[in-house]
């Protein structure tokens, strides 16, 4: 498999691939996120063709300082349990660590074990209780 790292000169391999999002990525958005400092795109290929993606967020607070926030993740099914997950959840791994990010995290549902599995395997290795609350703005 290739990772490769996706930045607003690749906007088009973003937009090719709205069968790894949730809802398809448009131009305004994909170019957004690529374009603000401490956003990280990353997507999987096998023969050339997009199986996967992870994105990441650098947050940074006062008396914490950087750390990088998983915010998405997502395999084509066709290509799950092939070790495309755990790859991209450790190349954005590796980036944060390059970028000096003192840790990385990521929310995910408790019965998501799929996911669960992958981001022990990727090096995930803390779990906890909290809750997320969530606002919907219209």
């Amino acid at each position: 498999m290739e990772i490769r790292w996706v930045d607003v000169r690749q906007i088009d391999e973003v937009l090719a691939a709205p069968h790894l999002f949730d809802e398809p990525p448009t131009a305004e958005w994909a170019e957004r996120f690529l374009t603000w400092p401490g956003h990280h795109l990353a997507m999987g290929y096998l023969d050339d063709v997009a199986v996967g993606f992870v994105s990441g967020v650098e947050m940074t607070h006062p008396d914490k300082g950087t750390e990088m926030f998983l915010y998405e993740l997502a395999v084509d099914e066709s290509s799950r349990g092939r070790g495309v997950g755990r790859a991209l959840v450790e190349a954005l791994a590796a980036r944060a660590r390059e970028l000096g990010c003192y840790g990385m995290w990521v929310l995910t549902d408790a019965d998501n074990d799929a996911a669960l599995a992958t981001y022990r395997a990727g090096g995930a290795t803390e779990q906890s209780d909290h809750v997320m609350l969530t606002w919907h703005f219209e």
